[in-house]
C-alpha cells in the first residue's frame, strides 16, 4: 500500500455516546436529576447516526494507492492507465470529472488532475492530497522502468 484514506473512522461513532456518559456522570456527581433514559436514547441515536456516515465514507470516500491500483470510492483505474499526474495549476484538471461515483470531489479533499493513457483529465482527490501526488508521481515513476 502506497497510500491510503479510509474515509471514515470507527473511533467517531463513540464520541456521541462517549459525551452522553459524561452528561450522565456530571448529572449523578452533583446530585441533580439523573436523565438517564433520555441520555440512553440519545447516544443510541447518536451512534446509529454516526456509524451510518462512517459506512457511507468509507465505502464512497475511501482513497488507496497501490503500486499496480489507485482506488477511489468505488472506482479504481490501474496505475498502468495514468500517463501523467498534472501539476496543480493545470487549467485542465479543474473542470475534469472526478473519479468515483460522487457528482465532485469530495467535501474536505483536493483535486488532483491525473491524465489518462486515452488522452482523457479526471481528478484524484485526497485530504492529504499532496500525500498522495508524490505517491502518485512515484508509483508512476515506477511503473514505467
Amino acid at each position: 500500500m502506497l497510500f491510503s484514506e479510509p474515509g471514515g473512522r470507527w473511533r467517531a461513532v463513540a464520541y456521541g455516546p462517549a459525551l452522553c456518559a459524561v452528561i450522565l456522570l456530571v448529572e449523578w456527581l452533583t446530585g441533580s436529576t439523573l436523565h438517564g433514559f433520555a441520555l440512553g436514547f440519545c447516544a443510541v441515536a447518536l451512534g446509529g447516526f454516526t456509524a451510518l456516515q462512517v459506512v457511507a465514507g468509507r465505502a464512497h470516500a475511501r482513497v488507496e494507492l497501490t503500486p499496480d491500483t489507485l482506488r477511489q470510492g468505488t472506482e479504481s483505474v490501474a496505475v498502468a492507465h495514468i500517463a501523467a499526474v498534472l501539476p496543480a495549476d493545470d487549467d485542465d484538471a479543474a473542470d475534469a470529472r472526478a473519479l468515483g461515483e460522487l457528482s465532485g470531489v469530495p467535501r474536505r479533499r483536493r483535486g488532483i488532475g491525473l491524465r489518462l493513457a486515452d488522452g482523457a483529465v479526471v481528478r484524484a482527490w485526497a485530504i492529504d492530497h499532496t500525500g498522495l501526488r508524490a505517491a502518485l508521481t512515484t508509483a508512476l515513476a515506477g511503473s514505467r522502468e
